[in-house]
């Protein structure tokens, strides 16, 4: 089947964080705090989230993106909108799960969304999953032409640390480090894809809440060890929201153990993911958390049990 027309690739995956390094093998970009998008462009433009989900409902302003490409192309990359200058995760999440067609047309007005491409899959009828990185990246240039809607994502080889230390200095979110060989492997995590973070960006299922004073909401979260739930910890979200009151409710948690400290939680349906920022410690504990939004783009049982440790 034509990748094209099936539509329905589920992207590369990156590999666990690691220290930043240095490697005349490697190539160093950016990591963008925004979704991971596959962009479908010939006549028209397609969107998709890594649920394949469509995502230009969402995003109308990206609708004639089609026009900055030379062929009909597949491109993957990251929808980002840009608040003083750097991504701002939260405002594209909102975006992503709003439903109401006025406030997204007030919120493509007042921020609107890029694509940012890092990758080329096929063109004109032909895969190029096969093509070492560094082949992919000088075709994609010769494809786009970019705009402030149409991005091509810069890298440098060999120097991962000094890019790791810029994007520090700017409060990005991390450096991807990547093989100039290698290939591209559907729904694949390979060390061939690995990022450099400082914080730690993790997926949860929302269990259930705690209300605390002045309307401040503790997140209950868990994670899966296969089909288990398992009690992972609290983050705070500040005023309860919208999302929370829409989940079905429980009599009793959906957790075999339970800590002490929640005898007062509302427990809900294990059917809403969120994403948690930390720091990775020894200990594996989520240290510092801080909630960056709901997502509706994975599923509550791919919320795997990953390590939380440096």
């Amino acid at each position: 089947m034509d990748l094209f027309t099936e539509k329905n690739i589920k992207p590369m995956l990156i590999s666990e964080m690691t220290e930043p390094f240095n490697d005349p093998d490697w190539i160093y970009e950016l990591k963008f705090d925004g979704i991971r998008c596959i962009a479908y462009l010939d006549k028209d433009t397609e969107l998709r989230n890594k649920r394949n989900l469509r995502l230009l409902p969402k995003f109308p302003e990206l609708s004639d993106i089609f026009k900055n490409v030379k062929y009909r192309c597949i491109l993957d990359g990251e929808l980002v909108i840009l608040k003083n200058g750097s991504p701002d995760f939260f405002e594209i999440q909102k975006r992503a799960l709003t439903s109401n067609n006025f406030k997204i047309k007030l919120s493509s007005d007042k921020y609107p969304a890029s694509f940012v491409a890092f990758d080329i899959l096929y063109l004109k009828d032909k895969e190029l999953i096969h093509l070492p990185l560094t082949e992919r990246k000088v075709i994609l240039s010769e494809t786009v032409t970019e705009s402030a809607k149409l991005a091509v994502s810069r890298y440098i080889p060999e120097k991962g640390i000094e890019l790791f230390e810029i994007a520090k200095e700017r409060n990005l979110e991390g450096v991807i480090a990547k093989k100039k060989d290698s290939k591209y492997y559907f729904d694949k995590r390979t060390k061939d894809w690995i990022k450099f973070k400082f914080l730690k960006d993790m997926d949860f299922v929302v269990c259930g809440y705690i209300e605390k004073e002045k309307g401040i909401t503790s997140i209950i979260l868990g994670q899966y060890r296969g089909n288990e739930l398992i009690y992972k910890g609290h983050v705070t979200m500040g005023v309860r929201h919208k999302d929370l009151l829409k989940c079905e409710t429980m009599a009793s948690p959906p957790f075999a153990e339970v800590p002490p400290g929640n005898e007062n939680a509302v427990w809900l349906k294990p059917k809403l993911v969120c994403m948690v920022q930390f720091m990775p410690n020894e200990k594996g504990m989520l240290r510092q958390p801080v909630f960056k939004g709901f997502r509706d783009d994975k599923e509550p049982l791919e919320c795997q049990e990953e390590k939380m440790t440096i």
